[in-house]
């Protein structure tokens, strides 16, 4: 049992690695959507702007999730960083394709239009679980 313990202990570095490595990466890509959406996401969400809130929430779950499938899959962590800028790549480019299927998706979310952020977080995180499946190698 305490071998079993100690062997469970030894992979407390790798974790905290990863999961630097992940935090990292989701703090650059919220920046990154951020500067490239021309609606500023922080102020509209301090400003208790819900659309907002759940575009932006749904876009960090999008990029979350093909994140988290990089992890999994990647076999060090440079590897596991090209994948998550593979991610990122893909998430932002999801921003500008919703942008043109919604017309005026940004002018709509800073009025606090709830369809328009609930269609954006949507196609967002669909997009991530299709990038996540994708990274199956």
């Amino acid at each position: 049992m305490l071998d079993t313990a100690l062997h469970s202990l030894a992979g407390v570095p790798y974790f905290a690695l990863y999961f630097i490595l992940a935090a990292v990466l989701l703090l650059a890509f919220a920046r990154i959507y951020s500067w490239v959406t021309p609606h500023h996401e922080f102020d509209l969400i301090r400003a208790n702007n819900s659309a907002a809130a759940v575009a932006f929430g749904g876009a960090l779950i999008g990029f979350s999730i093909p994140l988290s499938s990089a992890i999994t899959h990647s076999m060090s962590l440079i590897d596991c960083a090209i994948w998550g800028a593979v991610a990122l790549v893909v998430q932002v480019l999801t921003f500008f394709v919703v942008k043109l299927i919604l017309k005026q998706l940004p002018e709509r979310i800073r009025q606090g239009e709830m369809a328009a952020g609930i269609f954006s977080a949507a196609c967002s995180i669909a997009v991530g679980m299709l990038n996540a499946a994708s990274m199956s190698y």
